[in-house]
């Protein structure tokens, strides 16, 4: 498996979906802060984790 663009995309947005509905699922957070507040946190949390992991992979690669 080849991760390009799309397919690292997708696997964070597949893992940050199953995380949203995984705390849906359990009430035990309001409906409204885990749309509103954790899943934007988990998205900008694990974009800047994958350009970061990126970038040590180039470091290194290159090394």
């Amino acid at each position: 498996m080849e991760f390009n663009l799309p397919v690292t995309a997708g696997v964070l947005l597949g893992i940050v979906a199953l995380g949203t509905v995984a705390l849906l699922a359990m009430g035990f957070m309001a409906t409204s802060t885990v749309l509103m507040m954790v899943t934007p946190a988990m998205l900008v949390f694990g974009a800047i984790a994958a350009f970061v992991g990126v970038k040590h992979g180039e470091y290194r690669a290159a090394r």
